[in-house]
């Protein structure tokens, strides 16, 4: 199931804005609505994948994602490529911006929990690398903590240092952390 707005809607704007006062709809954002029937899911990652389409879970959202991290998001980290607008929006959504020619690098797909819609999602490795690099923003330790979990799950040096040869400020951090991580 998949949010629906109004300019996409298949009846008219004014149908679907009595159905919401009929209580056959939910406005869960600005001008995004779901079914009221609709199962419970993430309506933050629901509303950034109906805003931007090529919105991709990021940074420490994505490292809890894959489990990776002890931190508890207090928000989504979203990127989507740099040059574009970030959308205006009521959840708890922090846009981050990334280059576009380096954007789909470690990026994949998967579908919302509950629901037909997808949303992007990077790679644990590309994630790990993103987070060395903006060590400023998420810090040090939670890359690091990361890094060593994933490392003791058989994750391999290689992939990790191949991600961050291509993106920019990742290659020495992250190598002197798996210096002292080795």
């Amino acid at each position: 199931m998949k949010a629906l707005r109004p300019k996409a809607a298949a009846e008219k704007r004014s149908a679907l804005y009595r159905g919401h006062a009929d209580g056959r709809w939910e406005r869960i954002g600005r001008g995004v609505y779901l079914p009221a029937d609709a199962p419970a899911m993430d309506w933050d990652q629901i509303e950034a994948a109906a805003r931007r389409p090529e919105a991709t879970i990021c940074l420490i959202s994505a490292l809890a994602h894959y489990d990776l991290t002890d931190e508890i998001p207090d928000a989504l980290s979203v990127s989507i490529p740099r040059g574009m607008r970030a959308p205006a929006t009521e959840g708890a959504i922090r846009w981050h911006r990334f280059d576009a020619t380096t954007f789909d690098l470690g990026r994949g797909q998967i579908l919302i929990q509950g629901s037909s819609q997808p949303i992007g999602l990077y790679s644990a490795e590309r994630t790990i690398v993103d987070c060395f690099r903006l060590r400023s923003v998420v810090g040090y330790e939670v890359a690091r903590d990361a890094t060593k979990e994933w490392l003791g799950r058989g994750g391999k040096p290689a992939e990790l240092m191949s991600i961050a040869s291509l993106l920019p400020r990742a290659k020495a951090p992250l190598l002197q952390a798996l210096e002292v991580l080795a």
